[in-house]
Parts: C-alpha cells; sequence; structure tokens
C-alpha cells in the first residue's frame, strides 16, 4: 500500500490482527527482507513493514534523512492506521530509526527489538568514511554497494547461503543514489542514545551475530550486561534474517510473547 507524505510515496504493507509488531529494514534494504518472518508474525500478531525514505518503492525527501526523518515517516503511517501501541523490530539502520521514533514517542513503545543494530552513535573513523562513501558512490556506485554489501555475511554464509544473498545484493542495488547518500548522512549524523535506551521502561532486547564487523559486539555485550539488557548473539554475520533465519524467529516470537 502507498500513503502519500509531503508529496513522496511511503509504501509498506499490513496483515495479520492482533498486538501491532512494526518492522524497519536496513540500509540498502526494503520490506522484501521480512518476508520469511512476517508469516511467524501473523499467525497471533499484526504486522506492519514500511520502506524507509530513499528505499523500495518509497521516495526520498532530500539528500539527508536523518533518523528523525524517517522515524516520523514512520509515524505518518502508523497515523494514518490508526495505530497507538506497537512492538518495533528494527535491522541495522532500522534499529536506529525505531529509537528516534521511541525518543519522539516514547508512550508509544511496548517493545523494542534491535536486531544487529545498536544504540551508539558512528565513531570518528566511521563518520570519515561514509563522508568519503557519499564522494565515492556518486561516480561509482554499483562497485561501492557491492564493496560494502560483501562485508555484511560472514564467509561462510556467502556460499551457505548464496540465492537470498544475490536476491538482497540485488534489492542494494536498486537503491537510488540520492536515497543511498540521504540515508548514509542521517546515519553519519545520528546521536548516541545510550542512556535513553538503557533507561527506557518499555521492553528490549539486543540480537546480534558474532562474526558481525559492522558492529562492536564485544563492547554492546558489556553495555547491556552492565544495565541488565536481555541479549542474544547468533552464530554468523550481520544478516541475521539470513544466516541464522531460524534460531532468529525463535527469538523474535518468544520477545514478542512476553509482551
Amino acid at each position: 500500500m502507498i500513503l502519500d507524505y509531503k508529496g513522496v510515496p511511503i509504501f509498506y504493507s499490513d496483515s495479520g490482527k492482533g498486538q501491532v509488531i512494526v518492522l524497519l529494514h536496513g540500509f540498502l534494504e526494503d520490506h522484501s527482507m521480512w518476508n520469511n518472518i512476517t508469516p511467524e508474525l501473523i499467525k497471533k500478531n499484526r504486522v506492519i513493514a514500511i520502506d524507509l525514505l530513499g528505499h523500495g518503492k518509497t521516495g526520498c525527501l532530500g539528500y539527508v534523512h536523518t533518523m528523525e526523518d524517517m522515524a516520523e515517516a514512520v509515524s505518518a503511517v502508523l497515523k494514518h492506521l490508526k495505530l497507538r501501541k506497537y512492538i518495533f523490530i528494527g535491522h541495522s539502520m532500522g534499529g536506529y530509526v525505531a529509537l528516534a521514533f521511541a525518543k519522539l514517542y516514547p508512550e508509544s513503545i511496548k517493545g523494542l527489538c534491535l536486531l544487529n543494530s545498536t544504540y551508539e552513535e558512528d565513531d570518528k573513523d566511521r563518520k570519515q568514511l561514509r563522508a568519503r562513501a557519499n564522494k565515492m558512490v556518486q561516480t561509482n556506485y554499483e562497485n561501492m554497494v557491492r564493496m560494502s554489501f560483501a562485508n555484511l555475511f560472514s564467509v561462510k554464509s556467502k556460499v551457505v547461503h548464496s540465492v537470498a544473498y544475490n536476491a538482497a545484493l540485488n534489492t542494494a542495488l536498486k537503491t537510488p543514489v540520492q536515497g543511498y547518500m540521504a540515508a548514509n548522512e542521517g546515519m553519519r549524523l545520528r546521536e548516541d542514545t545510550s542512556n535513553f535506551f538503557a533507561n527506557s521502561t518499555f521492553k528490549k532486547i539486543v540480537l546480534l551475530g558474532e562474526k558481525d564487523t559492522i558492529l562492536n559486539t564485544e563492547n554492546i555485550l558489556k553495555f547491556t550486561h552492565t544495565h541488565n539488557i536481555d541479549t542474544h548473539v547468533f552464530s554468523e554475520g550481520h544478516m541475521s534474517h539470513i544466516e541464522n533465519e531460524t534460531a532468529l524467529i525463535k527469538k523474535i516470537m518468544h520477545f514478542v510473547e512476553k509482551i
């Protein structure tokens, strides 16, 4: 379905009945990343999957999409559907957007799952990498996407899950350059939400990949242990919905059922 938002289309899917779960994809992904997970969730829940600004079938608003910009677009969909309380599951960038949404609308959050995601802001090196990437994609987009995408999977997963890997890569390559640049700049500018996440009273869980080269798993585990935040580490990389699909579905279902 399509919602007109500030003159651009926002795509979302809406299926099932019950408590509302909002699924937010990561950078260079779209709602289709949840295709194997949604059938389990809709057995007892209503599931809304949204294409974030500049991704999938959703348009761009400019050359900077802050996490708050994306959260407001998500809010527009949920308001359109007249929904008031929800559980968020955000993969990577989708987790940053979910956190931005939770800060804007804390009373509406029943639970938040950070999937291969973090509450930390980018460190100095990653901010510089994002700035350089946004210059390079203007002239060498496909190679940049292929190179960065390869780092998301463990070496083993790229072979074992080659079909899913190629499908996800094809989705990434369909992302417009503007969508890439706007989201990348938005992630570079995002603020640290560590204290907010730790002190929030909604149910929370952090799901990580042991071989994830994008996140500092060791630091996250120290933080979540200190703050008694439920955490689980899967065996592979940054794309747990592909690399550890069965185990991930079990964890998500258990998390949702507790709320």
